[in-house]
């Protein structure tokens, strides 16, 4: 089968080629012009440069192909919505109308649990109220998700669309990578109590997701929560991550109120300043790690028969492992990369 990636080169695009080499798929990666691509061609894959926001160039990547796997988006930039809308929608587009041109049986969509909100009150389900927070990753994923719904309602778009939770493993330099740097460094605070849950899933779940989506028959024109619905709480994680890295676990607990109000100070200033980088602290780093978020994945369960594999305490070992072999170079984490 002839299937190809957008975003192959992100932590998820790693993992879910070994699970479609495993199945002898022939792999093919959509990447921008400059971006490197050497670890993806020494995995034997087929490269392809375009760029999502540019329809014209995305034609010869999908020429014969089977399966698509829409993983690029755009996320830890602090820049206009537009141009995150660009990418997180506009991009979406892009790919869906080309994959429909090329015949293309199935395209998988990876959305995201924010387009419920957070700090729900309960495990959000599929057809649960959207509500994004309003900063331009939530808002822009949410229209992207819309967007796929409207295609696969009018214009018979066979996609499945998957809302992972946030996912993490080895290779990870955003989310486990940053935090075991805090830990590790003794900067590490915990936010509020720290017993609420982490929308957290190991990455190789959510691979399972990925696979289960392009292969059930009865997926398409479904969406579907991907996630661990047995969560670790922030507390519980960052002693996690002490533990295995053989460091002292966060003591200090700073009150939710005053660290959002604080990330909103911060965003102000930048929003003065204008010098482009991302604020210390963001009031969606705030709410991400300092609210209870859960979902439920009964749907996913029902229809696909999926069931996470690895507790999240077990990823955070493992987690720990590739951190501890990779020191030099989680210390930096970079945004996720777009294509």
């Amino acid at each position: 089968m002839r299937t190809l990636i957008t975003g192959a080169s992100g932590l998820l695009g790693g993992h879910l080629i070994t699970a479609l080499q495993e199945r002898r798929h022939d792999i093919h990666v959509l990447a921008l012009v400059n971006e490197d691509t050497s670890r993806l061609e020494a995995r034997g894959v087929t490269i392809h440069r375009g760029d999502i926001t540019k329809p014209a160039t995305l034609t010869p990547a999908m020429e014969g192909v089977d399966l698509v796997f829409h993983l690029a988006g755009l996320m830890g930039f602090w820049v206009p919505i537009e141009n995150y809308r660009a990418v997180n929608v506009t991009g979406v587009e892009n790919v869906c109308r080309a994959a429909m041109k090329a015949g293309a049986q199935r395209i998988v969509h990876i959305s995201s649990w924010t387009v419920y909100g957070m700090n729900i009150g309960r495990p959000a389900e599929e057809d649960f109220p959207f509500q994004p927070f309003q900063e331009p990753y939530a808002i822009t994923k949410t229209e992207g998700d819309v967007l796929v719904q409207k295609l696969i309602a009018e214009e018979g778009l066979p996609a499945v669309i998957l809302r992972p939770g946030t996912f993490f493993g080895p290779g990870d330099r955003l989310h486990y990578g940053r935090m075991a740097d805090r830990v590790r460094k003794g900067t590490g605070i915990v936010v509020g109590r720290g017993d609420n849950a982490l929308p957290f899933c190991y990455v190789t779940d959510v691979v399972q997701g990925l696979m289960l989506a392009a292969e059930h028959p009865d997926a398409v024109g479904k969406a579907f929560n991907i996630t661990n619905d047995e969560p670790i709480t922030q507390e519980g994680f960052l002693r996690a991550i002490a533990e295995d890295l053989g460091a002292a676990a966060p003591r200090i607990h700073v009150p939710y109120d005053l660290l959002y109000m604080a990330a909103w100070g911060a965003e102000q200033v930048e929003a003065v300043m204008k010098t482009g980088k991302q604020p210390i602290v963001t009031r969606l780093g705030a709410k991400l790690f300092g609210t209870d978020n859960r979902h439920s994945i009964k749907r996913a369960r029902e229809v696909l028969g999926f069931a996470p594999k690895v507790p999240l305490r077990e990823g955070a070992r493992l987690a720990s492992k590739w951190y501890k072999q990779n020191l030099t170079a989680t210390t930096s984490p970079a945004p996720v990369p777009v294509a």
